[in-house]
C-alpha cells in the first residue's frame, strides 16, 4: 500500500513516547534504576579498593594509615555501603539473567524477583558483616 502525505502527516497521530501522566511507576522500574545506580557507584567505588592496594604496596606506615581510616566509624559505614552495593548489583544481575532466559516475566514474578533482590541484598550484607566480625573478633 502506497503512503500518502508528507512524513510529518503520517506521524502526527502517533505518540512519541509514553507521557509521565499516563505512565505508572512500578517497583520493578525502581529496582532497574537501582541496578544502574549501584553499577555506577561501584565503578567509582573501585577507587577505594585500588587506594587500599596501593597503600599495601607502598609502606607499612601508609597501609596502617589507610586501614585506620577504613576502621573508623565513617570508613566502616563506607565499606558497609560498598558491601551492599556489590551484593545488590550482583543480585540485580542475576535477576536480569533470569529474565534473559525468558523466565520470571509475568507481572507477579517480576515483582517477586525485584522484592527478593532488595530483601536478599540487605540480608546478605548483614550476614557478610556478621561473619566478618565473628572471624575478625570485633
Amino acid at each position: 500500500m502506497a503512503q500518502t502525505g508528507s512524513p510529518s502527516d503520517r506521524h502526527a497521530d502517533r505518540p512519541l513516547s509514553p507521557h509521565l501522566q499516563v505512565y505508572r511507576l512500578t517497583f520493578t522500574f525502581l529496582m532497574s534504576g537501582f541496578h544502574r545506580v549501584t553499577g555506577t557507584l561501584l565503578y567509582f567505588g573501585i577507587v577505594i579498593f585500588v587506594w587500599w592496594l596501593v597503600a599495601a604496596a607502598s609502606s607499612p606506615a601508609y597501609f596502617d594509615f589507610v586501614n585506620a581510616l577504613f576502621g573508623s566509624w565513617f570508613g566502616r559505614l563506607v565499606l558497609l555501603g560498598m558491601t551492599w552495593l556489590t551484593i545488590h548489583h550482583a543480585l540485580g544481575g542475576i535477576r536480569h539473567f533470569i529474565w534473559d532466559t525468558g523466565l520470571g516475566l509475568d507481572e507477579r514474578e517480576r515483582e517477586l524477583l525485584a522484592r527478593l533482590t532488595m530483601i536478599g541484598s540487605a540480608a546478605l550484607t548483614l550476614l557478610v558483616w556478621i561473619l566478618a566480625y565473628l572471624v575478625r573478633g570485633g
